[in-house]
């Protein structure tokens, strides 16, 4: 099963998204980390997260770019945080596909796809700010938006947390 978690900034998204593949089996668990740690804010953000996942059986595979040469040793159940820093990392990076970004990061999670017991997805949501934006944050939000609407047509479970709060748009009601 696909399932694709949006929400806003500090929403309680991530968070969200462990809980449902916990919720979901007890196969192998694999925790696919896309922030780069460049700066300190971000590390701090990583280490948020790794004692977040503590005790909770995760083994941890640091992908920035390059989503379709994540191989698993197993059949796994998959946390792939978050799609918005993959992005900006493909778009931005000198390693990156550049604008050919969101299909680069779709190849991936074709490739992931049958890998995975469960796959979950976690993405940000986009639009919501409105549209007075120019050059590369005008470009990430269009390719952001692309990205997500590819993403939910290929999940069997789309759900939006809002202040921690899931709604469930495809897929059930349960999480």
């Amino acid at each position: 099963m696909v399932t694709l978690v949006i929400g806003g900034a500090a929403s309680g998204k991530s968070e969200y998204a462990e809980q449902s593949l916990l919720k979901a089996s007890e196969g192998p668990r694999v925790y696919i980390a896309t922030l780069h740690p460049s700066d300190g804010e971000s590390e701090q953000r990583i280490q948020k997260h790794r004692e977040a996942r503590a005790g909770r059986s995760f083994r941890t595979i640091e992908c920035y770019t390059g989503l379709d040469r994540v191989v698993l040793e197993d059949p796994s159940d998959v946390l792939l945080d978050c799609m918005g820093n993959l992005l900006a990392n493909e778009l931005y990076d000198p390693d990156g596909a550049g604008r050919n970004a969101v299909s680069a990061i779709l190849r991936g999670v074709d490739h992931l796809i049958p890998q995975c017991l469960n796959l979950v997805l976690v993405t940000n949501e986009v639009g919501a700010g409105g549209t007075d934006y120019e050059g590369d944050t005008l470009t990430y939000l269009k390719y952001m938006g692309e990205l997500n609407r590819a993403l939910a047509a290929r999940a069997d479970r789309v759900a939006e947390v809002v202040a921690g709060l899931p709604l469930i748009y495809k897929g059930g009601n349960t999480a």
